[in-house]
């Protein structure tokens, strides 16, 4: 064992020891120090200087009590966060996460992911993540509205435009962002439009921003197929999930001439053999607003197969991109896409493949494309519209699209090439983690000890 690995593992138990239950954070840490070893081999400075001791521990961790009123007069209380991680080379950037399965630990996990995501966009934003376990389902507009004021009443003391700089996420979109900021304006009494991104395009919004995510996946995904010599034309394509980000994704998979056969929900599955393209794009939309959480209304609507309570893994397709949420392909769903000679899963939601299926896919030929470089479109817009309103002006569709497909190529090839720089080509898991962690490693060494 060589000294950095030794280094590494007693690091990640003293993660471990330090944040007790905490599984999402453990998973995601120990995903990064894995990849690091060949780093720490060429820049023994990094140890000496702690960069990953204080790389594992967020700056500053909020935890504050949100109490709202329901319509029948009724007081609630939801718990809110919000985790600034790492500002090294930027302010912190990261959304809020509206949902009941929210805790420290998922918002730890994707702030840390935040930060290599964030760091491989070439953009100068740091790593952020926040939230609440306020769960959106069957709220109506005057409840959603009292809780985000009430969010925002407490959240404001610590964001702004070169502070932090939160966005949307899981149960947080256009409608949520739009009383999020008209709270943070009121209590500010000015108008600091560059605080909160995902904004509607009355008040300082980008276009193309709510296609960002999942367009940016598939121009990662496009990235991937053309280096093995092929592209996502005539591909059958695996998605699971119906919200933004799957709605992204089959737009431009569409366009790129593929065809998605699968959109997933809790309640199960659904399989569509002539593809999720015209009418049926637009009707996730609808699905997505109706908070009714069901992709059977899909089936019910065009008369395709569904399947309850499973997903989407065994249907024999070409490429496979899960945006539904963390820790959706098991070793088990692994299994099922090898079987069927997938070779190219590309991640679109957050970490949704175990570690342990990840390297299962890897050892047996499947070209992994990890999310933290896959759908880092959405931030990298969101870093787009504040360089508009710090601007004082609105780019095209076109010029935003044009940048995002620039960003999300340039950050397959940093990935690429430093995967084989560092002797672990065609590892893309690898690769991100490396180009992400260097370029912040750097800036804190510049910084000193903070």
């Amino acid at each position: 064992m060589t000294k950095s690995k030794q280094f590494l593992d007693e690091l990640f138990k003293r993660v471990v020891d330090r944040n007790p239950n905490e599984p999402e954070f453990h998973q995601t840490v120990k995903e990064v120090l894995d990849s690091l070893e060949g780093v720490l081999e060429k820049h023994p400075e990094y140890i000496e200087l702690g960069i990953l001791e204080r790389i594992v521990e967020p700056e500053r961790q909020i935890i504050f009590r949100v109490p709202w009123q329901d319509d029948s007069g009724k007081a609630r209380m939801n718990r809110g966060f919000r985790v600034q991680f790492n500002s090294a080379i930027g302010p912190y950037k990261g959304g809020l996460r509206f949902h009941p399965s929210v805790n420290i630990s998922i918002m730890k996990f994707l702030g840390f992911e935040q930060i290599f995501k964030n760091s491989l966009t070439g953009l100068p934003i740091g790593g952020g993540k926040g939230g609440s376990d306020f769960d959106p389902r069957g709220k109506s507009d005057a409840e959603m509205m009292r809780f985000c004021q009430s969010f925002m009443t407490e959240l404001y003391r610590h964001i702004g435009p070169d502070a932090d700089v939160p966005a949307g996420d899981l149960g947080v979109g256009g409608r949520e962002i739009g009383y999020l900021f008209g709270q943070y304006k009121r209590i500010k009494g000015s108008y600091e439009n560059g605080v909160l991104t995902g904004k509607g395009l009355p008040y300082g919004g980008s276009l193309a921003r709510p296609e960002a995510t999942g367009f940016g996946i598939t121009y990662f995904c496009q990235a991937m197929l053309q280096s093995k010599g092929t592209s996502l034309e005539g591909k059958t394509v695996a998605v699971s999930g119906f919200g933004n980000v799957s709605w992204g994704v089959v737009t431009k998979v569409n366009e790129l001439g593929g065809k998605v056969v699968t959109l997933s929900g809790p309640d199960g599955y659904i399989y569509d053999p002539d593809g999720v393209s015209g009418e049926k794009i637009e009707y996730m939309l609808e699905m997505r607003a109706s908070c009714r959480d069901r992709v059977q209304d899909y089936a019910d609507q065009y008369g395709v197969k569904f399947f309850p309570g499973e997903k989407p893994w065994g249907v024999k397709v070409d490429v496979v991109i899960p945006c539904a949420t963390q820790n959706d392909i098991l070793v088990e769903d692994a299994e099922k896409i090898i079987a069927n000679g997938v070779k190219f899963v590309c991640e679109g939601a957050n970490m949704p493949c175990t570690n342990e299926a990840v390297e299962h896919l890897m050892h047996h030929g499947v070209y992994v494309g990890p999310s933290k470089a896959a759908n880092a479109g959405g931030v990298a817009t969101s870093a787009l519209e504040m360089t508009q309103n710090s601007m004082r002006l609105a780019w095209t569709f076109e010029e935003v699209d044009e940048r995002l497909k620039n960003i999300m190529s340039n950050i397959y090839t940093n990935a690429s090439k430093a995967a084989e720089d560092y002797g672990h080509k065609d590892n893309l898991v690898v690769g991100a983690n490396i180009a992400g962690f260097i370029k912040v490693a750097e800036a804190m060494k510049a910084q000193g000890l903070v």
